[in-house]
């Protein structure tokens, strides 16, 4: 029983990791930087997406999201409230986007009309690490909110990212979590070969990183 799961779920890996292929290809026949905003619940990353979409819509760049939830649609209407355009993605029961919705999601999108597609994975810090979903760019937030010990708690999504957000981080103090903390850890696991910006979006601190890391 053991081998015919382990079977089973390298197919599935192996399945999705062809369609992100796809995706992948997709995007770059229409000159779209893709990127996949990983984290949990509550770390902010619909703020942070809404905040990115205007710096870069004032450097002339059209900027289109999918949101993808268990049900409903709620970050989707605080994007589109923002002045987004936005395509919904609701997993029904999954705890992740995989390669397969977002094939879907791109062909119900105009992408003659984007230059930078983003994507809010389902809030989590485990399963999206191993669907990648054919992006540019893969992305995990976390917030000062959810403690010191992140990093040392979910090893694979920052080691599946190619770099990492602290959020929240004007509210560090109030919260009681040192910052630096969450970075040595960051530094150590990655071996310094990763960066982890620190930002807030409420205030717009590391707007800026976070695009020019992005290569926008």
């Amino acid at each position: 029983m053991h081998n015919i799961t382990v079977g089973m779920e390298f197919d599935i890996l192996k399945e999705n990791n062809n369609i992100a292929n796809e995706n992948y290809e997709m995007l770059k026949e229409h000159d779209i930087v893709s990127v996949d905003f990983m984290g949990s619940i509550g770390a902010g990353k619909t703020a942070l997406i809404i905040k990115l979409a205007e710096k870069l819509r004032e450097k002339g760049l059209r900027v289109h999201a999918i949101a993808g939830d268990v049900t409903g649609a709620d970050d989707m209407n605080r994007m589109v409230a923002s002045g987004m355009t936005v395509t919904n993605c609701n997993t029904g029961k999954e705890c992740h986007l995989d390669a397969n919705m977002i094939h879907k999601c791109l062909h119900e999108i105009d992408l003659s009309q984007v230059d930078v597609l983003f994507i809010e994975n389902v809030g989590n810090l485990v399963c999206p690490a191993d669907f990648p979903l054919g992006t540019d760019v893969r992305v995990v937030v976390i917030s000062t909110t959810e403690g010191d010990d992140m990093v040392r708690k979910h090893h694979d999504i920052f080691i599946h990212s190619d770099f990492a957000v602290l959020n929240k981080i004007d509210i560090a103090d109030a919260v009681g979590v040192d910052p630096n903390v969450i970075l040595n850890d960051y530094k150590k696991l990655t071996g310094n070969r990763k960066v982890m910006i620190e930002t807030s979006a409420r205030k717009e601190i590391g707007l800026a990183e976070i695009i020019e890391e992005m290569g926008l």
